[in-house]
């Protein structure tokens, strides 16, 4: 099936293949993102609450059982943890909520700063009430600030979010913007489910820890699927393929991410019913050995990728 035989369906997505994070939890490889319930960007304007969680609520109608968050998301008292705690709980049985620890905010609610080895926990505490759990599901060690991978070692810091685990307060453990070198320095401390980095059809610099992901059977969830409003999906053969399917350029984005690895996990944020509908309808979209050969065009890989 492809767009133009169901362009921009609101059909549940409950027959899109699932994949097992971190080998035990069945999640629908459409999932939904929360960085913009709160606001377009980091700093706002706020949005109204009210449509933050009626997108949460349509999503998990739509059979969304993924949702991807952070303590950091929002601005002022308007916080993606809230919404999705005063609209979802009691929560569904197979839902699975993922969040991110590491990041601090500057003065203007811009993640800036990285937390030192003694605050992750705090962290964590504050997510689990934040969101109401006594678990959360997977938390990601998400480093570098707003630079891109590369850099700090991550052991100290990873070991932490382990003990935590070994605790009962965290069931999987994910990173996030690193490069190889990191990743491979964090499985030296625990088992990895899920790595989270920038990646898209006209971003693919990470192509190298995808693949090794996939090797490991360890999810890759990118941000930024759809270029997080930084990169227009604009390029010729995204367009043409678009145009040739009857489909959004976003649409076909995320249809090669669902395509190009069996362990690509999508968490498109929006606070807008109608682009969540568009992006779980993406997940219906199938691509042709044409629109690969399009799309391969406009790719901007790093042979020495990270």
């Amino acid at each position: 099936m492809n767009a133009a035989d169901t362009p921009n369906t609101t059909t549940e997505n409950t027959d899109i293949p699932t994949f097992a994070l971190g080998g035990d939890l069945d999640v629908r490889r459409v999932g939904f993102g929360a960085m913009r319930l709160a606001a377009g960007t980091f700093g706002g304007p706020a949005r109204d609450p009210e449509d933050g969680m009626a997108v949460l609520r349509r999503a998990v109608e739509l059979g969304v059982n993924h949702i991807d968050t952070a303590g950091f998301y929002g601005v002022g008292e308007v916080r993606a943890n809230s919404m999705i705690r005063e609209a979802l709980t009691p929560y569904q049985d197979d839902l699975v909520i993922a969040t991110k620890v590491g990041p601090m905010v500057d003065d203007s609610g811009v993640p800036r700063f990285e937390a030192a080895p003694d605050q992750l926990r705090g962290l964590v505490e504050a997510e689990l009430r934040a969101l109401a759990l006594e678990r959360l599901d997977l938390v990601y060690l998400r480093v570098g600030g707003t630079a891109g991978p590369g850099g700090a070692p991550v052991a100290e810091r990873f070991a932490v979010l382990a003990a935590l685990q070994q605790e009962g307060l965290i069931r999987h453990l994910g990173v996030s913007n690193v490069d190889l070198e990191q990743f491979e320095e964090a499985r030296t401390v625990a088992p990895i489910a899920a790595v989270q980095n920038h990646f898209h059809v006209q971003h693919q610099v990470a192509a190298t820890l995808l693949g090794r992901c996939a090797e490991l059977g360890i999810a890759f969830v990118p941000y930024f699927p759809i270029g997080g409003g930084f990169q227009p999906l604009d390029s010729p053969g995204v367009l043409k393929v678009a145009a040739r399917l009857d489909a959004t350029p976003a649409q076909v984005a995320q249809a090669w991410l669902l395509a190009i690895s069996p362990n690509m996990l999508l968490i498109p944020g929006t606070g807008s019913l109608e682009h969540l509908e568009e992006n779980v309808a993406a997940g219906a979209l199938r691509l042709s050995a044409e629109d690969f050969a399009d799309l391969a065009d406009d790719s901007t890989r790093d042979a020495t990728a990270h």
